[in-house]
Parts: structure tokens; C-alpha cells; sequence
């Protein structure tokens, strides 16, 4: 489109305003038209706003360069075959002393094609804020073809031991999807007993984009399940450790005992050397 700003009638404040705007008008202004009021921006006599046309620059090529990368996470789930319906499947929580493990099952649109239907900053959810997972993981759920969160118990866990239970949520959790997937891309390691056709990806929720959405819903479901615990039992501190291990979390097991929640096979060491 044809251009009809001028930045030497305008303020800095007014230029921060209208570049900040920019975000939000991506259907008025296309790619040309941003390079095109960097350049302007550069060409400013004034420092401050040169300055504002260099953030604007580089603030666009980080997003090109996310978008090349999540692009090539859709391409990798494509390269198995032409398949309609291809689920990733993730889980959470296998080594914590407390708590659930939890599986995800995601199935995405994989010929979304256009910038805005991808799903940008999806990645190991281990490498996400808190923040940005929680976001994402409703993006998620509104773009997903269909989704299922799937957990067991720390009772379950304790009876019939982690492998196992690890296993079959990833069967539980594809099994529960309201499409049934063509493929599942799965994190880590195969599927057993598993009665579809399964690959298994090392370092899945960095290279595929449904394994890496699996992993962030499963994320935020177990930490919000493990805030609740946190109201619950006060002295654990699992609105910080989730459950896992950490100096905190041990010493307090040692202090106040085990919970319901907690996985006793997990704490025999714990507990053992509390009674020395």
C-alpha cells in the first residue's frame, strides 16, 4: 500500500505510539510497508528515533526467524507421510517424590500455512516461562483438531511402578482423542502394546510441533494440579517445586512425613534415613 506518514511532524512520543501500533495492524500494514518505515525511521535526524527504527528492525527479524523455526517443527511432523491426523503425545512428572504423572496428546491442523495460524514459541516447555506457557497452552486448545490430558495417580504409580504407568498414559491419552490419529509422534521412546502406528522421536518437543504442544498443555495442567496440593499442604512448597525433589522439598518430608499425594516407592531412601 502506498505510504503517507510523515515522521518530521511528529513527536517522539507520537512515533512510539504509532510503531507500537504496528503489532496490532497486521492486515493494514504488510512487510514492505515495515521495511519501508524502518528506512524512514533510520533516515530521521533525530538519534532517538533512529534508534526506535533499529529495535523495529531487529524486533522483525527475531519474529521472521521464529517463524522459520516453528515452520520447520510442522514441516518435520509432514515428513513422516501424508498422513490426515497426526498426534504428538508428551508426558510430565515421572521423576517428582509427589503427584501425578501426566501425558498430552495433541492434534494439530499440520497444513496451516498462513504466519498467524501457526502456533509461534512453541517449544520443550521446560525452555517457557510460566507465563508463556500458560498462554500457549490455551492457544493450544483453540487451534488443536482435538487434544486429551491423561494422569495416574501417585497410588497407581506406587502399585504397578513408574514404566509402566508412564506407558500407559501415553496409550490412555491417545486413546481418549476425539479423532483418531493416522500416526503418534512420541517423545522419547515407542509405544509397547500400543496398537497403532507409532514413532518415536529423541528430543521430540524440540523438533516436532505437535509433540512440543503436547508437552506444554501436560506441563500446565500438572503444575496448576500441584498449586491446588500447595493449598492444600502448606509445607512442601509445591507452588515452587511441583512435587520434584529439591533440597526443600526433602527436608520438609523428613520434618512433617509423607502426604497422600506423595509416591512412597520414590521415598524409601528418605524415610530410611530418617529413622537412622
Amino acid at each position: 500500500m502506498k505510504l503517507n506518514i510523515d515522521f518530521s511532524n511528529m513527536n517522539y512520543k507520537e512515533i512510539c505510539e504509532f510503531v507500537l501500533s504496528l503489532e496490532n495492524v497486521e492486515n493494514v500494514y504488510d512487510n514492505e510497508d515495515k521495511i519501508n518505515i524502518i528506512n524512514m525511521l533510520l533516515k530521521d535526524n533525530r538519534k532517538t528515533v533512529q534508534k526506535l527504527g533499529g529495535r523495529m528492525s531487529k524486533k522483525i527479524e527475531l519474529k521472521e526467524k521464529e517463524i522459520q523455526r516453528v515452520r520447520k517443527m510442522y514441516d518435520f511432523d509432514r515428513s513422516f507421510g501424508s498422513y490426515k491426523y497426526v498426534a504428538g503425545v508428551d508426558e510430565v512428572g515421572r521423576g517428582p517424590l509427589a503427584g501425578p504423572i501426566v501425558a498430552a496428546a495433541v492434534v494439530l491442523d499440520l497444513k496451516a500455512n498462513e504466519d498467524k495460524d501457526l502456533i509461534l514459541r512453541a517449544n520443550d516447555s521446560k525452555k517457557l516461562s510460566i507465563a508463556c506457557r500458560k498462554e500457549l497452552a490455551e492457544i493450544i486448545k483453540e487451534k488443536a483438531v482435538a487434544y486429551k490430558i491423561f494422569a495416574i495417580d501417585n497410588k497407581e504409580i506406587d502399585e504397578k511402578g513408574i514404566g509402566w504407568c508412564n506407558n500407559q498414559i501415553f496409550i490412555e491419552s491417545c486413546a481418549g482423542l476425539k479423532v483418531k490419529p493416522d500416526l503418534v509422534l512420541s517423545d522419547g521412546y515407542k509405544i509397547k502394546n500400543f496398537s497403532g502406528l507409532n514413532e518415536f522421536v529423541i528430543k521430540g518437543d524440540t523438533l516436532s510441533i505437535s509433540i512440543a504442544c503436547a508437552s506444554i498443555i501436560a506441563k500446565v495442567y500438572r503444575d496448576e494440579l500441584m498449586l491446588d496440593y500447595h493449598n492444600e499442604y502448606k509445607n512442601y512448597g509445591f507452588d515452587r517445586n511441583v512435587g520434584y525433589g529439591t533440597e526443600e522439598h526433602v527436608l520438609a518430608i523428613k520434618k512433617f512425613g509423607p502426604i497422600p499425594i506423595h509416591r512412597r516407592s520414590f521415598l524409601k531412601n528418605i524415610l530410611s534415613q530418617n529413622k537412622k
